[in-house]
């Protein structure tokens, strides 16, 4: 082989590598992101789970929330607690509809609650954030 093609050979490997650098980098940012999943209803019963397991402690940071309401007289509302300032509160589903809602939200430490703000008393569960 010649030197050109040598060359050319080595530029189109070159930007093989770095298309690949930038492919892998994007679908890691993508993952980093970790899913929280939340239902509520049919009955009267709420839930937030991280890889199947009930939520009972999150480090602080961004999470991607999927929550399936499954009735139309129950919401789902995330809420920190304590500290109580400033307010942290998310409505994520209305008691409008059945529905299916993603959010990604920053959660901060405190106390937290998962809720349906009709039926708050029997609805609810109750996690902490950590640093």
């Amino acid at each position: 082989m010649n030197r050109k093609y040598l060359a050319i050979l080595a530029v189109l490997v070159v930007a093989a590598l770095a298309f690949a650098a930038s492919a892998f980098s994007r679908s890691s940012s993508n993952t980093s992101t970790p899913t929280l999943k939340g239902v509520v209803g049919p009955g009267f019963t709420i839930s937030l789970k991280k890889g199947g397991k009930k939520v009972k402690t999150l480090k602080a940071g961004k999470y991607k929330i999927v929550v399936s309401d499954k009735s139309s007289i129950h919401n789902f509302t995330l809420e920190r607690e304590k500290p109580s300032k400033p307010k942290l509160e998310k409505l994520i589903t209305s008691t409008s509809a059945t529905t299916t809602k993603t959010v990604i939200w920053t959660l901060k430490p405190g106390s937290w609650r998962a809720y349906c703000s009709v039926h708050e008393a029997q609805m609810h569960q109750d996690f902490k954030v950590t640093k």
